[in-house]
């Protein structure tokens, strides 16, 4: 259960927490989670949307995570940082292996962080692929039990990140690992490109009666101004090509597409990579 943000701005209930996609830039979402007192900020490539979501709500921040080096992701942590110098600053958690400013806990995969307001428990995953040490925070379970992932640029809602500095091994492997998550995790992504990664989903599985409603229903969200945010794993396994490249009739169409035989799924997860990166 997520507790949304009312219409009045109220804060959650005692005991709940709320997840706030604020959007960003053209497409970004900086995950903000709140206890209705204190929040923690999930990759703000920009402060001023952060800051003002902040204001209005009268939260306190207490920590700032990071998932990987990109500044639309990290751009925003020196002005938070600043604002907050004359109270001793906030902890800034991120990726062990990538070059970023003001890191005060540089984390690898299986290292727990522990946030005392608002209460958090995360477990970090190495997920590169869209950069070499890209991580995901799971939280597996809020106070009413479901679990949570923040999972950057890795997953998205029907599609997933671009190899800048990973291979397709790494990109599928660390998909896999996720996809090994509760299916019932709410998946918080970073972009809102879901969309765009429908219409190729369709390219790539026509028939697939799950994604054909899934694009109307995505349609009408977005229509109405709304985020198509959270995702579930059980979903996007349902409707996202790069967490189904063993199906047989996504084989065939790549087959058609390419006129090449598709070996293996890793074969098929490459294959649908490098088309995605040039689908218009």
């Amino acid at each position: 259960m997520i507790a949304m943000e009312s219409l009045d701005g109220s804060s959650p209930a005692q005991g709940a927490l709320e997840y706030v996609p604020v959007p960003a830039f053209e497409d970004n979402y900086i995950w903000l989670v709140s206890d209705g007192r204190d929040a923690v900020v999930v990759d703000p490539g920009d402060a001023a949307p952060v800051e003002a979501y902040l204001a209005k709500r009268g939260w306190r921040l207490t920590a700032i995570l990071l998932t990987h080096h990109h500044q639309d992701h990290v751009g925003g942590v020196k002005a938070l940082l600043d604002r907050r110098s004359a109270e001793g600053g906030v902890p800034v958690y991120g990726p062990a292996s990538e070059r970023i400013e003001h890191l005060t806990q540089r984390l690898s995969g299986g290292d727990p962080v522990n946030i005392a307001h608002p209460a958090l428990a995360f477990s970090v995953i190495d997920v590169p692929g869209h950069t070499a040490g890209h991580i995901a925070y799971f939280q597996a379970a809020d106070p009413h039990g479901t679990p949570h992932l923040f999972c950057g640029d890795t997953l998205f809602a029907s599609g997933c990140g671009r190899l800048f500095e990973g291979t397709p091994q790494q990109m599928l492997a660390s998909l896999d690992a996720l996809a090994a998550l509760p299916d019932t995790t709410q998946v918080h992504c970073a972009h809102e490109y879901t969309l765009s990664n429908i219409r190729f989903a369709r390219a790539v599985e026509p028939d697939n009666d799950a994604l054909s409603r899934w694009d109307a229903a995505a349609q009408a969200l977005r229509v109405s101004g709304k985020p198509t945010l959270p995702t579930t794993l059980a979903h996007e396994k349902a409707v996202n090509p790069f967490l189904r490249a063993d199906v047989p009739a996504i084989h065939t169409r790549l087959e058609e597409q390419f006129g090449a035989p598709v070996a293996d799924r890793l074969e098929a997860f490459r294959m649908m990579r490098g088309w995605k990166d040039k689908f218009r």
